[in-house]
């Protein structure tokens, strides 16, 4: 690049300083004679004093220390991004001649000079356009860059004629810096390019988040909009969220293959979960019915009963109808346990313990199937206990009540089988939400029920429910430490251990 005079070069030159958009500078001058892109000299590696082992740091050399290290810390990232820039800048397309001289200068002193051309600039970018309009050479400096690698790579992408050959391979998150550098100079074919990337390729959770993050603050255009359509249904499209649900319950519940069931099972309730917990900060547009819920509880009921009254008439020569019943009665079993689950969960849970507590004639049929086909059911009353124990399920004593009278007896005898073959059985758990279960009972009540406890237990030992705390508390609140009521609420204490 030959120099013009001195006189002549004061006139022509148009001197600009980028800073967060373009500052005028005529002080600047262009740079007499061609040279490559330059770098920063790397920074000298700092050393952290020591002091002996044996004596005790004051004060002002920790603060040292701390401000030395982070010296060092900020100094080792300046170089690792002067690496990273000079690989950028040993590939670049720019000319041995340019007759723009610009230099990217990041926050932190480091910055990069390099020779391009005003024609490309003003070409490709209406900023550069807009600053560029007279003729001649020009010296620009970009200040205060969050990211010069990005800067430098936005500038190679404007010398490039497949700007979407070139973005290949690149990862969504140096797209991201591309797409805001480009949006900021106005380079349109750049931003359409990150566009078109960012459509194309697949996105992580975190790379979902900074996407909409990007989209959501750039002034870009309608095209943007296209991308996010993998995020956001249109209304006329999109299905109402309980039909949905409803499709995939019937699917997991029929379902062939028991591994890839139980598979699902798993999936969904997970997501319900997270979708359950984002409800509670308005994030969630997932409505899912109760009637939706409870119409597969009954469907999942009447085929247990169903299962249950044919194998209880199967004659012992029809062993291989027998052994299907019984697989089906435990594929029901399990079915309606997840189902509980999804109800306690959402909080929907206190309609299922009345009508649980309600099913007469499917404990008389349990009562007749062999326990290692049957124990299955007796672990919804399980979860049923668990939940109220934990308070989690909020039903009148009268229920509460009912549902013991029901189906504890079926619980006493199938403990052992449900310890024995039930991984997904913690016994402790169990034990724990039974005896808070009776409890909450009234304290006669409380008296039968574990009273015949103790006869059981006795008899049976590990095969039946060790609830002794709960004993020991009846027992306490009978004989040690009696509370009496009068006609206005009042409390009495007669306190039997004085």
């Amino acid at each position: 690049m030959a120099s013009p005079s001195n006189n002549k070069s004061k006139n022509q030159l148009v001197s600009t300083m980028i800073k967060q958009g373009f500052i005028s500078n005529p002080y600047l001058s262009p740079s007499p004679s061609p040279s490559p892109p330059r770098t920063s000299n790397p920074p000298s590696p700092i050393q952290i004093p020591t002091r002996p082992s044996n004596s005790s740091p004051t004060l002002f050399e920790m603060m040292s220390e701390e401000q030395t290290r982070e010296s060092k810390h900020s100094l080792e990232s300046r170089y690792r991004t002067q690496e990273r820039v000079s690989r950028v800048l040993a590939d670049a397309p720019f000319p041995a001649v340019g007759d723009v001289r610009l230099t990217i200068g990041a926050r932190d002193g480091f910055n990069v000079s390099m020779d391009v051309h005003r024609r490309v600039l003003v070409g490709r970018s209406r900023f550069f356009a807009e600053k560029l309009q007279r003729n001649g050479s020009h010296s620009v400096e970009i200040l205060d860059c969050d990211d010069v690698e990005v800067y430098v790579e936005t500038l190679v992408l404007m010398y490039c004629d497949d700007l979407k050959k070139r973005l290949m391979g690149e990862n969504v998150n140096k797209v991201l810096g591309l797409l805001k550098i480009s949006s900021a100079i106005m380079f349109d074919d750049g931003v359409l390019a990150c566009l078109e990337y960012l459509e194309a390729v697949p996105w992580s959770q975190q790379e979902e988040e900074k996407v909409v993050s990007h989209l959501s603050q750039l002034q870009l255009p309608d095209s943007a909009a296209g991308i996010l359509q993998r995020l956001v249904a249109e209304p006329s499209t999109s299905s109402r969220s309980d039909d949905i649900l409803q499709r995939l319950l019937t699917g997991v519940l029929h379902a062939k293959d028991d591994k890839a069931r139980k598979e699902m099972k798993k999936v969904i309730s997970r997501l319900l979960r997270e979708n359950t917990s984002n409800s509670s900060s308005h994030e969630s547009n997932l409505d899912i019915s109760r009637d939706t819920l409870y119409h597969f509880c009954h469907r999942c009921l009447t085929s247990l009963i169903l299962s249950l009254s044919e194998a209880t008439s199967v004659d012992d020569n029809r062993q291989q109808d027998r052994g299907v019943l019984m697989g089906e009665i435990a594929r029901e079993a399990d079915n309606l346990q997840w189902l509980v689950d999804i109800l306690i969960d959402r909080k929907m849970g206190d309609e299922f313990v009345k009508l649980w507590a309600e099913q007469k004639e499917l404990s008389i049929l349990h009562s007749k199937i062999p326990t290692m086909y049957r124990h299955e059911i007796s672990k919804i009353t399980a979860q049923l206990c668990i939940a109220i124990g934990r308070g989690n399920l909020l039903v009148p004593k009268d229920v509460r009540y009912c549902l013991l009278s029901t189906w504890l007896e079926s619980l006493y005898d199938d403990f052992g089988w449900m310890k024995r073959a039930g991984r997904s059985i913690d016994k402790k758990l169990v034990e724990e939400g039974l005896g808070q279960t009776i409890l909450t009972l009234p304290l006669a009540q409380q008296q039968t029920i574990l009273l015949n406890w103790f006869d059981r237990f006795l008899n049976k030992g590990d095969d039946c429910p060790n609830i002794q705390r709960a004993f020991e508390v009846w027992w306490r609140r009978s004989f040690v430490k009696q509370y009496t009521v009068d006609s206005q609420l009042q409390l009495a204490i007669f306190d039997y251990t004085e």
